[in-house]
């Protein structure tokens, strides 16, 4: 199947034999695609290495046969997002969360649509770790396992803003007392469902609920990136 000027964004790269690159792309219509990309790490290269590079918006021409796309083309649609610092690694978090927990072939648009913007706040200097957790919601939320956050898992009562809940990833927010492990604020469940940023005592209970949500889906593995995040934060 020829897909022509597929929007689209390279999350992961990797050497392919000798002259060429095997890639890990997120589209608009096809969702996660495996693609090989020829020859373009010699030298007069149609498409050069430089132009797959990750958080660059791009239309891609491709030939899906199979498992794999060969590509054929590629064009910028816009400028690159300039992720430095703290940015560039909470942006190689997001690219290894789409590869890890989104199968290829299984069309979410509107995770292209988020991430899309993500990467835009991302590059505009917003609060890093509510941007990711807003994308850490779309996300799961875009493969069919959203979060419960406006009611009780087990009574099916409102969330109270003024209790302390766990959250427990195949039930939902059920309460607890506020001195337990991993207990957030209900105002902290609403905040995020209501896509208003907490505090700083709120984004931080929220980073340890989104990690067991995704270590849950993950079948209880850790996330590469989560290890570079606490080397990075630990040599400061």
């Amino acid at each position: 199947m020829q897909l022509l000027q597929q929007p689209a964004y390279v999350l992961h790269a990797r050497p392919y034999r000798e002259t060429s690159l095997l890639l890990e792309c997120l589209t608009l219509e096809h969702g996660r695609l495996g693609v090989v990309a020829r020859g373009v790490r010699r030298e007069r290269a149609k498409v050069q290495r430089a132009q797959l590079e990750p958080f660059q918006p791009l239309a891609l021409d491709l030939l899906l046969r199979g498992e794999l796309a060969t590509l054929q083309g590629a064009e910028h649609t816009g400028a690159p997002q300039r992720l430095g610092g703290d940015a560039g690694l909470a942006g190689l978090y997001l690219n290894e969360l789409v590869v890890r927990l989104t199968g290829r072939q299984d069309p979410h648009p509107e995770l292209f649509q988020a991430y899309a913007a993500t990467l835009a706040r991302m590059a505009g200097g917003e609060p890093l770790a509510w941007t990711l957790r807003r994308f850490e919601r779309d996300l799961l939320d875009a493969i069919g396992y959203g979060l419960q956050l406006d009611y009780e898992g087990e009574s099916g009562e409102p969330v109270d803003p003024q209790c302390h809940y766990r959250y427990q990833v195949e039930l939902g927010p059920t309460a607890c007392r506020a001195d337990l492990p991993h207990a957030l604020r209900g105002s902290d469940l609403l905040a995020l469902s209501a896509d208003a940023m907490p505090d700083a005592a709120g984004l931080s209970a929220l980073r340890a609920m989104m990690r067991e949500v995704i270590r849950f889906h993950l079948g209880g593995a850790d996330l590469r990136a989560w290890h570079v995040l606490a080397a990075a934060l630990s040599r400061r």
